[in-house]
């Protein structure tokens, strides 16, 4: 057992307190330089995850290293990087960085442990290090009644998901005697399905679906993403809901393998639903990060797709979407807080920074976030070369081929759905581009902030990179849908 496999995490635990002890030692106009340790230590925490090749288990069997664990501490490590590049200036006159900077590295400690979780007390462990400190984050402009109204309803849903999920827990561990999901899955792979097993699922879904934000489970999302600052917004939309997909993978794919007929056409159901209805009222939104939450839900529902047939290639397609949607959804978001710069810069008291009339020219007024923005909408929508056609071919193949060899009509109709949701998605993306690159602009040039850009370039680098050269990625999704034995 080599601790050396843990040194993402150990490094982000350590680097967590150091951040909040350095903050009490120096004063408030040096503590920018908090958000430039933070990076540091995410970049080095990234490197160290990409560079483990190994796998072990820690901790009598209640954490797994594994390609699965590997390929979504990528996606949680590289999300929070983006988020605290770009908070760099987004808080660069906040007296409190030391705190901000210290709950995102803990919650990023906290999504880790999930992807690695490998039993149920070590996944609620982490599920909750993860919210406290997003709690805490959606809330953190005290100021902005919005905010506060943010975190509240997070807090409640959020504390209400966490009930469903640990009683659907309680069921698992009363019907199979153990939390730990090697020995729950033994017990499936001989068990007859039961009423109280059939309860679990329902349970664990309903938990896990408030985090994935799949409809009906999906009220939080739009106010949140709405009203927590905009960085804080690209961590949860591309990171934090990421932690209900692998946990779902861990659980109800692995380990409950005694009803999985019956997961499939609960997922079949809420995928269509959510793509639809997450699409349907995007086109409808002048608030640009609503229209985001409400793009963020259907992305969620095609993601979900892969637990409708569960195949290699069905689950490698969900994650390589969920790695994709991760650059995708948190560069977009990283650029609507450089309009929310460029609006506040005209006026001190502006409102509704985020409305879709304030992106009327700007395409002249901030040429890299605009054309970053172009990237990412393409993305979402599926255009290639990006890494939103990568996962969303490989998932729709892989439910199209499973449709053919089954004959099943049903999953030929879902993907046919899938698609059509794909095409209008491009409605409410093209009328954002249309406002960047054919209205007049209502103002001059400005200087966008160096961190922004930044981060709005990793993020352009990671979304078209993964388009032009899959191979890698796609072998490393491969090696992570093995993990669950489809």
């Amino acid at each position: 057992m080599s601790y050396v496999l843990l040194a993402p995490e150990i490094l982000l635990t350590v680097l967590a307190l150091a951040v909040i002890l350095i903050g009490l030692l120096v004063s408030d106009k040096s503590k920018n330089i908090l958000g430039y340790i933070s990076a540091a230590g995410l970049a080095a925490s990234l490197l160290l995850t990409i560079g483990n090749r190994g796998g072990d288990t820690f901790f009598y069997n209640a954490l797994v290293i594994d390609p699965l664990s590997q390929i979504f501490k990528i996606i949680f490590i590289a999300v929070s990087l983006l988020a605290v590049i770009a908070s760099i200036h987004y808080f660069k006159d906040n007296r409190n960085q030391d705190e901000y900077y210290g709950l995102i590295l803990l919650a990023t400690v906290g999504m880790m442990v999930v992807a690695s979780a490998n039993d149920l007390l070590s996944l609620f462990v982490g599920f909750e290090l993860a919210s406290m400190s997003t709690y805490v984050l959606a809330g953190f402009e005290k100021k902005n009644p919005s905010s506060l109204e943010a975190a509240l309803k997070y807090f409640i849903i959020g504390s209400l998901s966490s009930a469903l999920m640990l009683f659907g827990m309680s069921l698992v561990y009363g019907v199979s005697g153990s939390t730990n999901i090697p020995e729950i899955l033994a017990y499936f792979n001989t068990a007859q399905v039961s009423g109280i097993d059939i309860l679990a699922m329902v349970f664990l879904v309903a938990g896990f679906g408030f985090k994935m934000a799949l409809v009906p489970f999906h009220m939080w999302a739009p106010d949140t993403y709405e009203g927590s600052p905009t960085v804080v917004s690209s961590l949860l939309a591309a990171g934090s809901k990421k932690m209900g997909f692998v946990a779902a993978f861990r659980v109800l794919v692995l380990a409950l393998v005694a009803v999985r007929a019956d997961i499939q056409v609960v997922f079949a159901i809420l995928a269509v639903i959510t793509m639809t209805y997450g699409n349907v009222v995007a086109i409808s939104q002048k608030s640009i990060k609503r229209m985001l939450a409400y793009s963020s839900i259907a992305q969620a529902g095609y993601i979900s797709l892969a637990f409708v047939v569960m195949t290699q290639m069905s689950i490698a397609g969900g994650v390589l979407l969920a790695l994709g949607h991760a650059f995708m959804k948190g560069g977009a978001f990283i650029a609507v807080a450089v309009v929310g710069y460029m609006v506040l810069s005209d006026n001190k008291n502006a409102k509704n920074t985020d409305d879709i009339s304030n992106f009327a020219g700007l395409g002249k007024r901030a040429p890299i976030t605009a054309l970053s923005l172009f990237v990412f909408f393409l993305a979402l929508a599926g255009i290639p070369p990006s890494a939103g056609f990568i996962g969303k071919f490989v998932l729709f193949y892989s439910v199209t081929s499973q449709a053919v060899s089954t004959a099943s009509t049903w999953l030929l109709v879902i993907v046919v759905i899938a698609i059509l949701n794909s095409a209008l998605s491009i409605y409410y993306y093209a009328r954002v581009i249309r406002y960047m690159y054919v209205l007049p602009p209502i103002g001059e040039r400005i200087h966008e902030p160096l961190p922004y850009v930044v981060a709005i370039l990793l993020a352009v680098i990671g979304t078209i990179g993964i388009g032009l050269y899959p191979e890698p990625v796609i072998n490393m999704a491969m090696n992570a849908a093995k993990v669950l034995g489809v």
